[in-house]
């Protein structure tokens, strides 16, 4: 009788982590996501791992207009990308280095990286979430989407899978979710 009652307790102490998924989206290692105001689709990597989002960008440079910090930038994706993006500064990041990256004559272990607000959707799912700029043409993934905007979407994130959510299916006039 002890032996029967073992797997009915741990189907009850399961419920409550099956309750926290109620309302979440899975998404998979890698989604498409849909960059509004850009006009741009791209592969992005989930990154539970990451805190921030990172989008590649080049040649990247903060100006003032109207007394306001902005930052002009191209995207660093391909040689299509070649005319100039223009967002306005929501804040400056102050990224970790690396073990490998750091420079002790500039004795700095963070990198100071631009942050723009973006519009991006996956799946259904249309949110802002904050993008720090910075070159990932070294990388596979233009896009990385860190857990500060996994959280936005209401994401659960299964490496199993590629691009649960399919293609980008946001209505054009959707609001962005606060």
């Amino acid at each position: 009788m002890r032996l029967k009652a073992l797997p009915l307790l741990l189907c009850l102490l399961a419920l409550p982590s099956i309750g926290t998924a109620a309302g979440k989206t899975v998404y998979g290692l890698n989604e498409y996501a849909r960059l509004s105001g850009i006009d741009l689709e791209v592969a992005a990597k989930l990154d539970t791992g990451a805190k921030t989002a990172s989008l590649s960008a080049r040649d990247i440079k903060r100006f003032k207009r109207n007394g306001e910090s902005w930052v002009r930038f191209y995207l660093a994706i391909d040689a299509a990308h070649s005319h100039p993006i223009e967002r306005p500064l929501a804040r400056i990041s102050k990224i970790k280095r690396r073990a490998g990256d750091y420079d002790p004559d500039e004795g700095k272990n963070y990198t100071a990286r631009p942050v723009i607000a973006l519009n991006v959707c996956m799946g259904n799912a249309l949110r802002s979430i904050e993008v720090n700029l910075t070159d990932r043409s070294a990388f596979q993934f233009p896009l990385l989407i860190g857990s500060e905007a996994l959280k936005r979407f209401d994401a659960l994130v299964d490496p199993s899978l590629k691009y649960a959510a399919g293609k980008p299916a946001c209505a054009t006039d959707a609001h962005t979710a606060e």
